[in-house]
């Protein structure tokens, strides 16, 4: 198998892939109805679900599109006229609340620190002061705004306590952080194939426990190709999805699987964990900071303060990079000068190094004299 040539993504996704996932794409032309894909499709699903669940109980519903598509999915197809809460505190926090403006839905919206953990105490007086009633409560697991990682559990037991249905968006999380939906009280997961899974961009998924999708056939569709109850049943009859999916990427993202399965889940996050720690004790020897505590860092996406230096300029650094065969990301924080390294997908700790030795060089060449301290200060410090 020839090696193609390789680029080093530490943006927040999609993530740098295998040459075996690449590969698995060139694959004889194939009708999607053909039940030699419907087996495919079913093994996918399948497996996906094990990931997060016991597939007796719980089904994956996949969609072509991006990770968003599940998102809308599920918010556009599991509400009638109930209340949603959702916890904004980062980027995609605020998408949902977009999603569920755009359909109307009948929401509000619990603001949190993007950098902290969310006060539950405040977060249980909330539902419990509101003038609505909340059948359901959304939130983020781990948002690549900044790199938190929102306790799932805790507000999960919250929920129950109240008894509200948990949607979760496990876009950065789900693969990586082991996720297990029936002791987190998740009733919805929405993730895609082209982060920790470290397959190609362009399906994303819902896992539902059954016996949820089935009641959803009594309410009026909001929606038509993103429809989750009909998605589900058309799959369960068929095993077969409703419009015409992404067929090659379906086959790269079985392979994908297939690799995960090999590497486990918990391994992979220690690959990214060692990764983590590696660029942390690195942006300090440097002299730059970062945002997120470690007690609730996600240790696969890091939001880095920008060098407070004349010279610096984050697109000109971006196309330094980009030169040597490296992608980095800017920050999406309003009011905070950040950038963004992601230690997800088929990288080391090796790559995280040259990573910072090309940073290095940079941070050289325009001036930057941040306070450097030695690798045996930086691990007495953590």
């Amino acid at each position: 198998m020839k090696a193609i040539k390789r680029t080093i993504l530490l943006n927040p996704g999609p993530a740098t892939t295998t040459d075996s996932v690449k590969y698995s794409q060139v694959v004889p032309d194939m009708c999607p109805r053909e039940s030699e894909f419907g087996c495919l499709l079913e093994y996918v699903s399948t497996e996906l679900t094990r990931l997060a669940g016991d597939p007796s109980l719980y089904t994956t519903i996949l969609f072509g599109g991006s990770g968003t598509a599940a998102v809308e999915s599920i918010l556009s197809s599991v509400l009638d006229h109930e209340a949603l809460l959702i916890i904004n505190n980062g980027a995609y926090g605020k998408r949902m609340c977009e999603i569920g403006a755009a359909y109307g839905l009948n929401y509000m919206e619990f603001q949190s620190p993007a950098d902290n953990v969310i006060d539950l105490d405040a977060l249980e007086s909330y539902i419990q002061t509101s003038e609505k009633r909340f059948s359901h409560l959304a939130i983020v697991h781990h948002e690549t705004t900044t790199g938190l990682l929102n306790d799932i559990k805790a507000v999960g037991d919250l929920c129950g306590r109240y008894r509200i249905d948990m949607i979760v968006d496990a876009m950065s999380s789900y693969a990586a952080i082991p996720i297990q939906m029936k002791e987190m009280n998740i009733r919805y997961l929405a993730s895609s194939s082209n982060k920790n899974i470290q397959g190609m961009a362009g399906v994303s998924f819902v896992i539902a426990e059954t016996s949820n999708l089935d009641r959803l056939k009594y309410l009026k569709p909001k929606n038509y190709y993103l429809n989750l109850y009909d998605q589900y049943k058309y799959f369960s009859e068929h095993r077969q999805m409703r419009f015409t999916p992404p067929v090659q990427t379906l086959y790269a993202l079985k392979q994908a699987i297939d690799e995960l399965i090999q590497e486990t889940v918990l391994k992979r996050y220690e690959r990214y964990t060692q990764s983590w720690n590696t660029l942390i004790n690195g942006i300090t020897r440097l002299g730059l900071t970062h945002m997120i505590p470690e007690s609730c860092h996600s240790k696969i996406v890091t939001s880095i303060i920008e060098p407070d230096r004349e010279g610096y300029d984050f697109q000109t650094m971006h196309d330094y990079f980009y030169k040597n065969s490296i992608i980095i990301y800017p920050g999406k924080l309003d009011g905070r000068r950040t950038f963004r390294i992601s230690t997800m997908g088929d990288i080391t700790y090796k790559d995280i190094e040259t990573f910072l030795e090309l940073l290095d060089r940079y941070l050289v060449s325009i001036g930057f004299e941040g306070r450097r301290v030695n690798v045996n200060e930086v691990s007495e410090n953590k």
